[in-house]
């Protein structure tokens, strides 16, 4: 089963949650309402069947659609709504951890014993090596830094219409961060300090709307988690200050 065709490149992917916001804002103006219905509306998306949601051939107009009925079914209101039923987005278990970064991949897709820790050098060597191979799209590369049996998860916290499933193996692991990294004007990946190790930090802009965590054994990648759910990418986003100029 190829996971890649069902991967939204992070352009994609931020350019529809605006559009859903925009549908509920235009009906509900600005504040947590509109937020509520996008989370809503995902929802929804997650709770169809995955026959269901595979015959849809346009997924946008569904979800803007879908967005736009909850909006019709509520009123406008500038208080407080009366938000669905969600899980509430905890920071990931170890952040409390070295304080190297405001947020880390939260480490609970993937069963089994994590690898034993690499040496900080080599660690870095290879996220290095994976962030040039999802920068230019190099398939190859990226193919021969991940193991055979690697696994990875990607959390969108139904926030973003992000795989819900845990991905397996070398080739399909390769193909769906590829597709989630294809090249944007406006998207850039670097390498930064993550509670004690380096991952790879995702920007579109100015804001962080990634946060890749990798395992390393010796000279491969046997775990990944991606970070896409806005909730916990909170704090790599603070607001300007009243005083910033």
């Amino acid at each position: 089963m190829d996971t890649a065709k069902d991967v939204l490149p992070i352009e994609e992917l931020l350019a529809e949650r605006r559009h859903l916001l925009e549908v509920a804002r235009r009906t509900l103006g600005e504040g947590p309402d509109a937020e509520s219905v996008v989370e809503e509306t995902y929802r929804r998306w997650y709770a169809l069947p995955a026959p269901a949601r595979a015959g849809i051939t346009a997924p946008r107009a569904w979800l803007a659609q879908v967005a736009g009925g909850i909006c019709r079914d509520r009123p406008a209101r500038y208080g407080v709504p009366e938000r669905p039923q969600t899980r509430a987005a905890a920071p990931p278990p170890d952040r409390a951890g070295s304080g190297a970064g405001p947020a880390a991949p939260a480490r609970r897709g993937p069963r089994g014993p994590r690898s034993s820790p690499v040496p900080a050098w080599q660690h870095d060597t290879v996220v290095a090596a994976v962030r040039q191979a999802c920068a230019t799209q190099d398939a190859a590369l990226l193919a021969s830094l991940l193991a055979s049996d690697v696994t990875a998860v990607f959390d969108g916290g139904g926030k973003v219409r992000a795989l819900t499933g845990p991905v397996h193996g070398g080739r399909q692991v390769a193909r769906s961060l590829l597709a989630l990294l294809a090249r944007g004007p406006l998207t850039s990946l670097h390498t930064h300090p993550v509670n004690g190790r380096t991952a790879i930090v995702v920007r579109h802009e100015r804001r962080v709307v990634a946060v890749i965590g990798l395992d390393v054994a010796g000279p491969h990648v046997v775990r990944i988690w991606v970070v896409l759910n806005p909730d916990k990418l909170r704090l790599w986003n603070p607001p300007p200050s009243a005083g910033a100029r």
